[in-house]
C-alpha cells in the first residue's frame, strides 16, 4: 500500500503520521513531534474535512451494550446482524475500539452477496477498511483479527504506533497525538478523510463512542433497543466515559424508528450547537 503525497493542514499543538508497512511516511497535522525520530515544525489552519461518522449499536432495554464481564455475547437477532452488516457495507472504513476487539476478536466483514454486488457498483473494495483505535498499540497479534482477510489500520499516539512499526498486522499506522499525549479525534479524522474516507462506521465499545461525541466528530446514531434487561454498574452503555453535564448534553433529531419482531431500530442525527 503507497501513501498519498498530499499533505492537509496541521493544529498547533498536536500532529498525525501515517505510516505504511514499507515504511514510508506520510504527514499529517505534524506539528513539533518530539518522540518520532522525524521532527517538523509547520504553521497552518486546522483542516475542516473529515469522514461522515455514524455509530452502529445494539443496546439492551436499559442501555447496556454487553454485560458486567464483557462476555461476547450479541445481543441482538439475525435481523440486528442483518442491519449492521448493512450499515458496514455502506462505509469506507469501521472504527472500534482495542477493547472491543479484544473481547470479539475479529472484525464485522462483508459477506452477503448482494451487499458485496452494491459495494462493486459503487466502484468500493470488497471490504471497507478496519480501524482499531488504541493509545497503547496493545493488541494481541494472534487475534484472528490478523488472519482475516481485510485491509487494518490503527489509530494511535507515538508510543503505540511504536510497537507495531516493525511487525506486521497492520496495513497503516495513524499517529494523532494530542498535547494531553491521548488521541486527538479531530486530527486523527481529518487524515482519513485526507486518505481517502468519506463514510465511517463506529461500532463501539462506549469508550471510543465517549471520546469521539466529546470531540464533537460524531453525524449519526443506529440504535437497536433488544428485548432484554442485563443491569450491572459495571456493564458498559453506549457511550462511557466522563460524561456530559445535563446543560451541555448532545441533541438528537429521530429521523427514523422501525419495529422489527421484538427489536426497535432507532435512527438519529446528532444536532450541532448552532441549530
Amino acid at each position: 500500500m503507497k501513501t498519498s503525497n498530499r499533505r492537509s493542514p496541521c493544529g498547533s499543538q498536536s500532529g498525525a503520521i501515517a505510516i505504511d508497512r514499507d515504511r514510508r511516511f506520510d504527514l499529517y497535522h505534524l506539528i513539533s513531534i518530539q518522540s518520532f525520530p522525524y521532527r517538523l515544525s509547520m504553521t497552518c489552519q486546522p483542516h475542516p474535512k473529515r469522514p461522515h461518522t455514524t455509530v452502529v449499536l445494539a443496546m439492551s432495554a436499559d442501555g447496556k451494550i454487553a454485560d458486567a464481564r464483557r462476555s461476547p455475547v450479541l445481543f441482538g437477532s439475525p435481523h440486528d446482524k442483518a442491519h449492521l452488516e448493512r450499515q458496514v457495507a455502506l462505509a469506507d472504513a469501521v472504527l472500534g475500539g482495542a477493547g472491543t476487539l479484544r473481547t470479539g476478536g475479529t472484525a464485522m466483514r462483508v459477506l452477503d452477496p448482494d451487499l458485496l454486488d452494491e459495494r462493486q457498483s459503487r466502484g468500493k473494495p470488497p471490504q471497507p477498511v478496519q480501524i482499531v483505535a488504541s493509545g497503547s498499540g496493545k493488541i494481541d497479534p494472534d487475534l484472528p483479527f490478523f488472519q482475516q482477510p481485510i485491509p487494518r489500520w490503527l489509530v494511535s499516539t507515538q508510543a503505540g504506533a511504536t510497537l507495531w512499526r516493525d511487525r506486521p498486522g497492520f496495513d497503516r499506522l495513524l499517529v494523532a497525538e494530542g498535547s494531553d499525549r491521548e488521541i486527538d479525534w479531530a486530527i486523527a479524522l481529518a487524515a482519513m478523510a485526507e486518505l481517502g474516507i468519506e463514510r465511517l462506521a463506529v461500532l463501539g465499545g462506549g469508550q471510543l463512542v465517549g471520546s469521539l461525541l466529546s470531540a464533537d466528530v460524531l453525524d449519526e446514531l443506529w440504535l437497536t433497543v433488544c428485548p432484554l434487561l442485563v443491569g450491572g454498574m459495571a456493564a458498559p452503555t453506549p457511550v462511557d466515559g466522563e460524561g456530559l453535564l445535563a446543560t451541555e448534553a448532545k441533541r438528537l433529531e429521530l429521523l427514523d424508528v422501525r419495529q422489527v419482531e421484538g427489536e426497535l431500530f432507532l435512527h438519529y442525527r446528532l444536532k450541532r450547537k448552532t441549530e
